[in-house]
């Protein structure tokens, strides 16, 4: 087969698509009151960096059959979530984050907050990643189902750190995720 750089050019129809074209909109749980309000107000603005997320399906292994393996597919699993986020001067995504950790347990009775006791219906929350195209339309959503904080990375502070605007990562984990794209099958 010959080098032809029209027929990438025609597999490529749309320009592909862009990696800075997207936003997270993560809602809050009521367990973090008017403070989980306000960041989840500002989240979307304040999200930098996300990915939309990986599909692994496990497999099981060590079947065998006259000495030849036989691998079979296993259950899906599902990797935490991370985002990068500008931290403002009102603290405010970090301050519902911390108050939303806080609610999990106690940093000092190590208790749960009563209206965290389950996933479902106290401090799980679902959250979308929009990807748009170029025209501003969305392009794919990914949503994800029972999520919650599990790690609030540190903020790293420097005299010599001039002309720069704080960040810090934070990681979810969750259920699973669904995905608006009615070819493919959601869970129910």
């Amino acid at each position: 087969m010959a080098f032809a750089i029209n027929d990438f050019r025609n597999q490529l129809a749309l320009d592909g698509a862009r990696p800075n074209l997207f936003e997270v909109v993560v809602s809050f749980p009521q367990i973090t009151g008017g403070e989980g309000n306000l960041a989840a107000s500002k989240f979307r603005f304040m999200c930098t960096a996300a990915q939309l997320p990986a599909s692994t399906i496990g497999q099981v292994n060590g079947l065998y059959y006259f000495g030849r393996e036989v691998k079979i597919a296993g259950n899906r699993t599902y990797q935490d979530w991370t985002v990068n986020i500008i931290n403002d001067e009102d603290f405010q995504v970090r301050k519902g984050l911390e108050l939303w950790h806080y609610q999990l347990n106690g940093p000092t009775n190590n208790l749960r907050q009563p209206g965290a006791l389950t996933v479902d219906q106290g401090y799980g929350v679902n959250a979308t990643v929009y990807q748009y195209g170029k025209a501003g339309n969305i392009i794919k959503e990914y949503t994800f189902v029972g999520m919650w904080p599990v790690d609030i990375s540190a903020i790293d502070l420097a005299w010599g750190n001039n002309d720069s605007v704080e960040e810090f990562q934070t990681t979810f984990a969750y259920q699973y995720w669904t995905t608006n794209d009615p070819a493919e099958v959601n869970p129910a």
